[in-house]
This record gives C-alpha cells, sequence and structure tokens, in this order.
C-alpha cells in the first residue's frame, strides 16, 4: 500500500511538472511540446538533469546552471503541490472510480492554478479538453440520479452567470464555465458547497490582503486557485460538511 502512495506522489511531481508547461504555454498560444524547456533569462536549453521534478531545483540552489538567475519557485511549488495531492487523493476517495474523478480534478486546478497567476485566464482550450475527459468518465461512472450532472453543469453556469451580469464583468468567464465543468463532474449538491467554499476562501484571501496591504482595494485576483481549493475540499469532505451543518442547524431550534 505504501508503494501505491508513493507510486502517486511521483507521478504528482512528474505531472505537475508537464502542468507548469501547460500553464505557462497555452494561454501565451505556445507549443507543449516544442521548443525546449529553457532558462528565461539566458534561454539555456535545459538538459534532461535539469528538468527532474524538484530535485532540480533543490540541487541547482533554485537558480539556472548558465546563468545563475534564480528560477521562479512556482515551478517547484506546484511539483510539490501536485505529488502531495495526488497521494492524498485515495485517502479521501479510496481506490475506487471516484479517485479518477480527483486526479483529473487535481490536473485540471494545477494547470489553472498557473495559468490563472500568470495571465489572469483561464483557457477555453483547457476547459473543452477536460471536459471532454469529464464527460468520458461521467458516461462509465454516473452520478446517481444520471441527471444530476446535466443539472449541476446548467446550475454551475446559470448562478455564475447570473453574479457576473449583476457584478457588471465581477466574475470572469473562464470562471463561469468552470463553473458549469465543476457542476457537471460533481453534481448540484458537491457544487453548492464547492461554490460557498471557493467564495469563503477567496473573501478570507482579500480581506487578509488588504490589512496586509497585499491585495490593493478595486484590484482584481486570480479567483481559479480559491475554486481549485473550494472544489476538492467540497469533492472529499462535501458530505462530511453538510451533516455537520445540518446537526447545528437543528440544534439551535
Amino acid at each position: 500500500m505504501v508503494l501505491l502512495y508513493a507510486f502517486c506522489f511521483i507521478l504528482g511531481l512528474v505531472l505537475g511538472s508537464f502542468f507548469n508547461v501547460v500553464g505557462q504555454r497555452v494561454p501565451a498560444k505556445q507549443s507543449i511540446i516544442t521548443p525546449r524547456s529553457a532558462c528565461p533569462r539566458c534561454q539555456h536549453k535545459l538538459s534532461a538533469g535539469e528538468l527532474i521534478p524538484l530535485l532540480s531545483y533543490i540541487i541547482q540552489g533554485g537558480k539556472c546552471r548558465n546563468c545563475k538567475a534564480k528560477i521562479s519557485p512556482m515551478y517547484p511549488i506546484v511539483e510539490l503541490v501536485t505529488g502531495l495531492l495526488f497521494a492524498t487523493a485515495p485517502l479521501a476517495t479510496g481506490f475506487t472510480g471516484e479517485l479518477i474523478i480527483a486526479l483529473t480534478f487535481i490536473s485540471l486546478f494545477m494547470i489553472i492554478f498557473v495559468s490563472d497567476i500568470a495571465y489572469m485566464i483561464i483557457p477555453d482550450k483547457i476547459l473543452l479538453f477536460f471536459a471532454g475527459i469529464f464527460l468520458l468518465e461521467r458516461i462509465f461512472m454516473p452520478l446517481s440520479p444520471w441527471w444530476d450532472s446535466l443539472l449541476g453543469a446548467f446550475i454551475g453556469f446559470t448562478v455564475l452567470f447570473l453574479i457576473s451580469v449583476v457584478s457588471k464583468g465581477g466574475m470572469g468567464g473562464g470562471d463561469i464555465k468552470l463553473f458549469a465543468l465543476i457542476g457537471f463532474a460533481t453534481g448540484v449538491k458537491t457544487f453548492v458547497v464547492a461554490f460557498l467554499l471557493s467564495v469563503f476562501f477567496g473573501a478570507v484571501f482579500g480581506v487578509i490582503g488588504l490589512i496586509f496591504k497585499f491585495v490593493s482595494k478595486g484590484k482584481p485576483i486570480p479567483f481559479g486557485p480559491f475554486i481549485a481549493a473550494g472544489t476538492l475540499a467540497a469533492f472529499y469532505f462535501g458530505d462530511w460538511i453538510i451533516g455537520k451543518y445540518i446537526t447545528l442547524f437543528s440544534g439551535g431550534f
């Protein structure tokens, strides 16, 4: 069993390195295959030894081997977080079909994390690609009832679209389509929890940011990372959260 978790961690590290590339290049309309990864400062083409996930960053002291320029910590952070999320996902879902859904979500969210932080964009190409994957997964592993996916997608799109209209663009188009995709993959109940948690996480970050002045009032912040955190929390612990809420609510009467 330990070997399975170790395999998931290593797989996450490797894919995390790839997700960095996808999240950086797709919004810039660049190929994810060519050219080879290079130092953004000196354009030194990275060798295989410089592309080992996480280890290369540590061994090189976070600097380019050629010009000694600092490497963005985004790369090892995404690799490590992806590895940890892949390794811990089975603890929440077990080695069941839902683990496949969880790993798909993690993959999508890590790419979105990179693209939203770097460009404030959630690319349509990424959403369309993962929409096809989630569609296939829910065909073979449908929710019960099966129409919960369709209703979740409808509610996810409609709620966010109305918020965007009322707030006059306060919610980006990428966020709207992402929530529709989340609703399709999770169903209505989990979507509602995911939405509420995403808003909560974003609001807490915004308040803390204003207090400590690393967020400016009126300046937009990437919402994708909070959607990722809220959705994964809802997917893993949604039933527990709902149960606790119902218990607390019932105890008040």
